[in-house]
């Protein structure tokens, strides 16, 4: 990671990784959603799911404070 980006490019990146991050907090959402539904399978695939869910909901933030600073204020 030695190449020097200038802030467009940081910018298409970071909104580039704020997309994947919300199309992983989805798709872990839905599938945790699918096995809560199923109730027949494995607790543990459905406890990963929900860590994941939550996991790329705390990256979305993350980014979208970096993307509009003091826009999401909310109490911890």
């Amino acid at each position: 990671m030695t190449d020097v980006v200038d802030s467009d490019e940081l910018l298409r990146r970071i909104r580039r990784a704020r997309a994947c991050a919300a199309q992983e907090e989805r798709s872990w959402r839905a599938r945790g959603e699918r096995l809560g539904r199923e109730n027949s399978g494995d607790p543990g695939e459905a406890r990963d799911a929900e860590i994941r869910t939550v996991a790329f909901g705390v990256v979305l933030r993350v980014l979208d404070e970096i993307l509009t600073p003091g826009k999401h204020d909310t109490p911890v």
